[in-house]
């Protein structure tokens, strides 16, 4: 009994469809991989990198104003400024 089936007679499944198919799992995966990773790069950048101070402490204004100045954060007329405010303040 003959049939002329595709998988029978017909040549089956060529070769190259298993590799296109190889390579269309490869690229679903990498993709899937990397949108997770941007998702999460994204989530993650939008934290404050600025250190926070332990619980419980009040940090020193001044102390916290000299080093914005240092780091070149404020200008030195805001510097002034803001470190007479502060001192008015004592």
């Amino acid at each position: 009994m003959m049939r002329d089936g595709f998988y029978n007679g017909g040549g089956g499944t060529h070769w190259g469809a298993w590799i296109l198919m190889i390579i269309a799992m490869l690229v679903f995966w990498g993709a899937l991989a990397w949108i997770i990773v941007t998702l999460l790069r994204q989530r993650g950048s939008h934290s404050d990198p600025r250190p926070v101070p332990p619980s419980g402490t009040s940090p020193d204004a001044l102390r916290i104003l000299d080093e914005r100045m240092a780091r070149g954060e404020i200008e030195e007329e805001e510097y002034k400024r803001r470190r007479d405010l502060i001192k008015g303040n004592e």
